[in-house]
């Protein structure tokens, strides 16, 4: 698979994201050795040590996938787990709404559990929160837990230097772990997927500048492509959320690099800001001009993903020239089956009028954690619990967590079937549901999310039809590996595995909201004319000083210097 990794510290990844020497042999091993000891010790919170009469009582605090049939206290893979391990899980599930607010109530009570576990795309613990309840004892250090009983964990984190910085606090505890996730195509979020039917009825090529994008939009808004004799389609849309779908961003790129994120950016090891720079101003000055023109939907910087899919799969007619997005189900149906999927097609990063062309660029996962033990779990829990998230980071135990059931969920390659990535053997199957059947209550799915490795997602079969739903996954992976990966900075600034100081922290928050707040409403203003580029323009550079960006500037140049990539 091809990965280019941005950070010096990075480059001695093999695969990218692999776990290293992760072979199912060396896995059925270090299980092995992993259930063969037993917990042992006393316990101060009274639950008693395991035998084979007397199971260890876990205690546990979980988002629970209820809109999927999920039920925690009876699913497959928890029976797996309590029987594998001779654990009892005691369940205090929440649905994913208000999910956050659940777990911050059970912490400020002080009624907690032994363990949180989480969806991290839901809730999680961020740095600060762990930082925080670890220095009150609260949240228990993993190291000592880690090094003595889960050799697979250990295994991703000393074998991935981004999920390992990630996961290592400053003062070099581990406070909590999130998950390794090697989506390929998540690493490059801010795609643009063309209707390329549409550009084959208008005789258009792939457009490789700005110019050509603009001209390519113009025609889908003046030359009836959907052939209803209607001026009623819409050239680009997209919507609010995180998952890629802003449209300012693969825009802006052909001017100076937007993270989407933190809009910071790296100089030769310096951290600093893109979006008070003047080529900021010129990527604004270009989208406005597609503003202006009715090129971009108005509905684009205010709608939710709902709203953007039903102009996607708009019932009278096809109407949408372009979306932004990770990927084209955020805004057409991929089902077989389905009208518009196979139109759509991602294009490169377009090419500036300075020859600039960025991707944007995001190591995968949330920074902070999904999994903690806190200061309620005795020894005996600990180890059991560590050792039962141990057996999630091996292989097989990913494939039961995630997919569920063998010839249930999952299945066993047959011959000619391809992996996802081409360079591998495939290894698993998932099976899809028949059509009207309930979700199987077989898997933790989102919650068991801890080792999706390149391993583990590249051996999966897919179909060598992308437009096929079975194929959707290639998809993704061959528009980013043809289109996007290695057109992202040489360095970007590596927000998901940098560590504020705990006396920083509140201040770097705080700043950090007032500032991207400022951008994004200030951004959104230009393009729509209610503040103007020629009149305004200094006065909005001017307002970051009133905003204190120095000092947000200083922080984030201290956290990198102390973090791993800054060090190498």
């Amino acid at each position: 698979m091809k990965k280019v990794w941005t950070m010096a510290a990075t480059l001695v990844l093999i695969a990218a994201v692999a776990l290293t020497g992760c072979s199912k042999s060396g896995n059925d091993k270090a299980n092995g050795d992993a259930a063969a000891s037993s917990p042992s010790g006393s316990n101060a919170s009274g639950t008693e040590s395991a035998s084979p009469s007397n199971p260890v009582t876990i205690k546990v605090f979980a988002d629970e996938d209820t809109a999927n049939n999920q039920d925690l206290a009876t699913n497959a893979f928890s029976k797996e787990l309590e029987n594998k391990f001779n654990i009892k899980f005691e369940w205090t599930t929440v649905p994913f709404d208000g999910a956050p607010e659940k777990r911050q109530i059970s912490l400020a009570s002080g009624d907690y559990p032994d363990v949180f576990l989480l969806v991290s795309y839901i809730d999680h613990f961020s740095q600060s929160d762990l930082l925080r309840y670890g220095q009150q004892g609260v949240i228990l250090p993993l190291n000592d837990l880690i090094d003595q009983y889960a050799p697979n964990i250990k295994k991703a984190l000393d074998g991935n230097p981004d999920y390992k910085a990630m996961n290592t606090a400053p003062d070099g505890k581990i406070y909590g772990l999130n998950g390794l996730s090697a989506c390929y195509h998540c690493s490059f979020p801010n795609k643009m997927w063309v209707n390329t039917t549409w550009m084959k009825k208008l005789g258009i090529e792939t457009p490789k500048t700005t110019d050509d994008f603009k001209k390519m939009l113009e025609a889908f808004k003046t030359e009836d492509p959907n052939g209803n004799g209607k001026q009623d389609e819409i050239p680009l849309s997209g919507s609010t959320e995180t998952f890629g779908v802003h449209v300012i961003p693969f825009l802006m790129n052909a001017f100076i690099y937007d993270d989407d994120h933190s809009y910071l950016m790296m100089n030769d090891g310096k951290v600093d800001l893109a979006a008070n720079k003047p080529e900021w101003k010129e990527g604004l000055q270009y989208i406005k001009s597609l503003y202006d023109e009715g090129l971009i939907d108005p509905g684009a910087f205010t709608q939710n993903a709902d709203a953007f899919k039903k102009i996607g799969e708009n019932k009278d007619a096809q109407i949408l020239g372009a979306g932004a997005g990770m990927h084209p189900a955020i805004f057409v149906d991929i089902a077989d089956g389905n009208r518009y999927s196979k139109d759509y097609d991602s294009i490169p990063p377009l090419v500036g009028p300075n020859n600039v062309q960025f991707a944007t660029y995001s190591y995968t996962g949330n920074a902070g954690a999904s999994f903690v033990i806190t200061n309620k779990a005795s020894k005996d829990v600990q180890i059991a619990a560590i050792k039962a998230l141990d057996y999630i980071f091996t292989f097989q135990g990913q494939l039961e967590a995630n997919a569920g059931i063998e010839n249930v969920d999952w299945r066993k390659p047959q011959a000619g079937e391809k992996a996802l990535d081409d360079t591998m053997q495939p290894q698993w199957a998932s099976i899809s549901l028949p059509a009207g059947e309930k979700p199987h209550n077989n898997a933790w799915g989102s919650l068991g999310q801890y080792n999706l490795s390149d391993e583990f997602r590249g051996s999966q079969v897919q179909s060598t039809d992308i437009y096929n739903d079975d194929g959707y996954e290639r998809r993704l992976f061959d528009a980013t590996r043809d289109n996007y990966d290695g057109k992202q900075p040489k360095q970007v600034f590596p927000y998901w595995g940098v560590w504020i100081d705990p006396s920083s922290a509140d201040q770097a928050g705080m700043l950090q909201t007032n500032i991207t707040n400022y951008i994004d409403q200030s951004a959104l203003q230009f393009i729509t004319g209610n503040k103007s580029l020629d009149k305004d323009w200094d006065a909005y550079v001017k307002g970051f000083d009133g905003l204190d960006l120095q000092s947000y500037l200083d922080i984030m140049q201290k956290a990198y210097d102390s973090s791993a990539f800054g060090k190498n």
